[in-house]
């Protein structure tokens, strides 16, 4: 029974709890008085928490302690000058940001403007009306409280970031694992494959079906990203275990009217697949293929080594709509032939002018002659990505050659 990646669900979100930040004030004053008239205009509101330091050089370490959402600071105490000390709270981590109100007895223009140079938020001449000075504490403790849970957010989205990047990184680790070892015997097949997101929407493969037939494919299924990337695994694992039912496997026609049946795109996160795919009849050098929605493949032989012979897909894409029968072609490959299956990504480049490479030239860079330095695989992708001026290209490069 294929699995139904429909079934799939996302997993959860866990989002963490806004902290709530209460009120806090913190009064930096020597003079008891202070405290005392501050104590009680803040007596009647419920929802605030008050400190008062009356000694300086502690202000500092109980700041950081208690963590308040606003300090009234006195600017002449003794042994310390009130605008250092608004220095050192600005210097201190903990209360970089916090809102800082100057206490002063007088309206003084050069203070007011030193006290701000050094870092207040605000300037108080000692003491107002309750009323305002409730207004000033609870603005201010407002402001900065936003700014807490601002900032609480951004860290809870960038943990949050680093996990999914982390599942995403494990996940695209898995799907490169599943890729099968470049095969020797019976034939010579080798692969590249480079995503252009980390979960990406194609896969490959190729495996004996017994000791006559070995199957090639390639699909690409619509989309990126993790349902693109489960589906595409799906198939694959299908492919490979030959677990659809009452299927020839050596019959790539029948193959695909099985998946079309066993892959609707309405159960599939609407995701349908293009899929190439073939046997190769070894004692009769015969190659059976089928497509569907994907591009020609390209088979290049001894006698012509430098003229491409297209074998085109000429069905339906998979899982798109119910299909009567899935057309195979055969023709016979002599010894030396070469075939390369790819995706649409290996050759629908957008330039960087805009327009397209177009399919004749890629068919040209593909007729060029072997090099025995370096495969032309590689040698295509490097193309690739020069034509498309960044190393990351718009989708994903898979491409098979296989050496008959």
């Amino acid at each position: 029974e294929t699995p139904d990646t429909s079934k799939t669900m996302s997993p959860p979100v866990h989002q963490k709890k806004t902290i709530e930040h209460k009120i806090r004030v913190l009064l930096v004053d020597d003079q008891a008085i202070s405290g005392e008239y501050v104590k009680r205009c803040l007596a009647n509101v419920p929802d605030l928490e008050f400190h008062h330091c009356m000694d300086p050089s502690k202000a500092v370490e109980l700041a950081n302690k208690i963590q308040p959402t606003v300090i009234l600071q006195d600017l002449v105490m003794p042994e310390i000058d009130g605008l250092m000390l608004v220095k050192f709270f600005r210097v201190n981590p903990t209360t970089r940001d916090t809102p800082m109100i100057v206490l002063s007895s007088k309206e003084e223009a050069t203070i007011k403007a030193e006290s701000f140079a050094r870092g207040a938020n605000d300037y108080l001449v000692k003491w107002p009306e309750a009323v305002e000075l409730v207004a000033r504490i609870r603005y201010h403790s407002n402001g900065y409280i936003h700014l807490l849970e601002r900032n609480e957010a951004y860290a809870a989205l960038e943990t949050s970031q680093k996990a999914l990047a982390a599942e995403i990184a494990a996940g695209s680790a898995y799907v490169q694992s599943l890729l099968p070892a470049p095969m020797t015997d019976p034939l010579a097949i080798d692969w590249r494959y480079v995503p252009c997101a980390d979960l990406a929407g194609d896969s490959l493969g190729f495996h004996t079906l017994d000791d006559e037939h070995v199957a090639i494919y390639l699909l690409d299924v619509t989309g990126h990203g993790l349902a693109s990337a489960l589906l595409g695994v799906t198939v694959m694992n299908v492919l490979r275990a030959k677990s659809l039912p009452n299927t020839d496997f050596r019959k790539p026609g029948e193959v695909l009217g099985a998946l079309n049946e066993a892959f609707p795109m309405e159960n599939q996160n609407n995701n349908c697949f293009s899929i190439w795919y073939a046997v190769l009849h070894l004692p009769t050098r015969t190659l059976r293929w089928s497509g569907g929605g994907h591009p020609a493949s390209l088979l290049f032989t001894p006698d012509q080594p430098n003229t491409a012979i297209q074998l085109e897909s000429d069905g339906p894409i998979i899982g798109m709509m119910p299909w009567p029968e899935f057309e195979s072609s055969e023709r016979q490959v002599p010894p030396g032939s070469r075939l390369y299956v790819y995706s649409d990504g290996a050759q629908e480049i957008h330039l960087a002018d805009g327009t397209e490479w177009p399919f004749e030239e890629f068919i040209q860079f593909m007729a060029q002659p072997v090099n025995s330095d370096s495969s032309i695989m590689d040698r295509l992708l490097a193309h690739v990505r020069m034509l498309r001026g960044s190393k990351t290209l718009d989708d994903d490069f898979s491409i098979i050659e296989a050496t008959l």
